[in-house]
């Protein structure tokens, strides 16, 4: 199985005051910290590597989960340094520790798929990336992606357009030239 990046350096505003002292991945759910629960979901998918990208107080994330060994996998951390990195530098840092195609995952994200028939729909379709997309209809939160003949045609968080019926599901599947240029 690919290894997975966990995006989980952000400054989390929305659990504030909770995370003015903690990550976000460290607030307790039903009294375990939230990566350690995700953490062991993906491992009961198959998933045995996985690297951390941290930026917001993740020497904490690392003292709680260190190398992965008590969860049956093995975890790394590509840190942000002074300045947040986003998205895209964040992953772009982490390349060295991916390999060639990887999971990307929200580090607030618990979802319920299959993690090897989005692995296999990424080998299947020869194309450099993958999005999981859902029928949203503007349901949950803003719809954001036009998805037409099973194709991704647009993603726009910023500016969506009113044909746009999926959003953005949290997992996505990148091959590492895809960022590879990226400065």
């Amino acid at each position: 199985m690919l290894p997975i990046a966990i995006l989980a350096g952000g400054i989390a505003t929305r659990l504030r005051p909770i995370t003015e002292k903690i990550p976000k991945a460290l607030v307790p759910v039903a009294g375990e910290p939230f990566i350690k629960r995700q953490l062991g979901y993906l491992r009961s998918q198959g998933i045995d590597r996985a690297v951390l990208c941290v930026g917001y107080l993740g020497d904490q994330i690392e003292a709680v989960v260190g190398d992965g060994r008590s969860l049956g996998m093995e975890v790394r951390y590509s840190f942000d340094g002074e300045r947040l990195l986003g998205t895209g530098g964040a992953l772009r840092r982490a390349l060295p520790l991916l390999g060639e195609a990887f999971f990307v995952l929200y580090g607030d994200s618990f979802l319920p798929i299959d993690f090897g028939e989005v692995e296999n729909a990424f080998h299947a379709s020869g194309k450099p990336a993958l999005m999981t997309v859902l029928r949203n209809g503007n349901r949950w939160d803003k719809s954001n992606v036009l998805f037409v003949g099973g194709n991704l045609e647009e993603y726009n968080k910023r500016a969506p357009r009113p044909e746009m019926e999926h959003i953005d599901y949290g997992l996505s599947v990148l091959s590492a030239g895809v960022l590879a240029s990226w400065p």
